[in-house]
């Protein structure tokens, strides 16, 4: 089997989450071409898992302060070399065209009637999963952004369908290192330096793509983006404040930190995620970089681990295959193998039966186990 694999390249966690399953797919023999979009190639870092892999414009979207600017990002969309790499990519020499969320290899795919299969979070949304925030012109993006023929949506829990949990890189905690990491790079860096710098008894390491080496302020140190220093930071903190995105916050869960997230602004999956995690009992969520916020989840505990399967194994395996087993039943297999700490599981068990929510997919909580 031969497969071309897009990943999403505006976002750390969809390389992340690409970087495990390539492994994954490696063990497995399965020969894979990677092709990134939406980020300059000098952008990436630690791509050696990807070997000699591709790298187009793409789409984005542009973000200032914390928001996503929908002016901006329409002024530097480029449709015309959009539609000429789309041309010019062929895929008729691939078994499999895979998509996490990358536009330019799905549409190729769908054109010249290959077989097409998305893994990622944004797969989860074609499912009536819980969301908020969501309008016309969100549905339309994640209906037509990056189409595939089948979708395999990844959440921290199955909400009574056939989702699979997190592809998340096997980790550990180590000691404490007496730190939260902050993760905030649609924020300002000034922005983020103020509001830190009121907690002076607490020391926070913050990573962001504006730094360029390592600077101590008071009592923040601001670090460059790297994927081994970050996973370090990440295994000893106290707790992590991020935005809510999916990638992080997966690897925060299975570690058992304790969440502060903060949504992009304009951006319904990041509200929607944040939501989730709220509802579920999982992390603390603020609407702007808010003091008192920061201050009430400093002093909250922290939660237990959740033990999720080796989804980037399991997936490869499938794959490796044919991909036999329905959808349907590996989603039930892998979450079988999921464990959530006591009060999470309690959390989901009343909304299961809490009628005074009065949505839909609340009466299916439970159903895939």
């Amino acid at each position: 089997m031969k497969i071309l694999f897009g990943v999403q390249g505006t976002g750390n966690g969809h390389i992340s989450r690409s970087r495990t399953l390539a492994r994954a797919l490696a063990a497995q023999g399965i020969e894979v071409d990677y092709l990134f979009s939406g980020r300059a190639r000098d952008g990436y870092f630690e791509m050696e898992a990807f070997g000699d892999y591709r790298s187009f414009g793409g789409l984005s979207f542009v973000t200032r302060e914390g928001q996503v600017s929908p002016w901006i990002t329409v002024r530097q969309l480029a449709p015309i070399r959009f539609w000429q790499d789309l041309k010019r990519l062929d895929c008729g020499r691939y078994d499999l065209v895979i998509s996490d969320f990358e536009p330019l290899t799905a549409h190729a795919a769908r054109r010249q009637g290959v077989p097409s299969l998305s893994i990622s979070h944004q797969a989860s949304f074609h499912w009536p999963v819980p969301r908020w925030g969501e309008n016309r012109l969100s549905q339309q993006l994640m209906r037509h952004y990056a189409p595939v023929q089948q979708s395999l949506g990844l959440h921290w829990f199955h909400f009574g369908f056939p989702l699979l949990p997190p592809i998340v890189d096997a980790m550990r905690p180590t000691p404490d290192n007496h730190s939260i990491l902050v993760y905030l790079p649609f924020e300002q860096q000034d922005a983020i330096a103020a509001l830190l710098s009121r907690f002076s008894q607490h020391r926070f390491v913050c990573f962001h793509s504006g730094v360029t080496t390592t600077t101590q302020w008071r009592n923040i140190r601001f670090e460059p983006p790297a994927r081994d220093g970050f996973k370090a930071q990440l295994c000893g903190c106290r707790g992590v404040i991020s935005n809510a995105g999916f990638e992080l916050a997966s690897e925060a869960l299975t570690l058992g930190k304790k969440l502060l997230v903060k949504p992009l602004g304009g951006q319904f999956e990041q509200l929607t995620n944040g939501k989730t995690l709220e509802l579920m009992g999982l992390a603390q969520l603020m609407d702007s970089l808010d003091a008192n916020a920061v201050r009430n989840w400093l002093d909250a505990p922290q939660p237990g681990p959740i033990l999720y399967p080796d989804v980037a194994t399991a997936l490869a395996l499938w794959l490796a295959q044919g991909a036999e087993e329905t959808l349907a039943s590996l989603s039930r297999r892998l979450w079988a193998k999921a464990l959530f700490p006591e009060e999470v599981g309690d959390r989901l068990s009343e909304l299961e039966g809490g009628e005074s929510i009065g949505t839909t997919w609340l009466s299916q909580l439970g159903s895939v186990k």
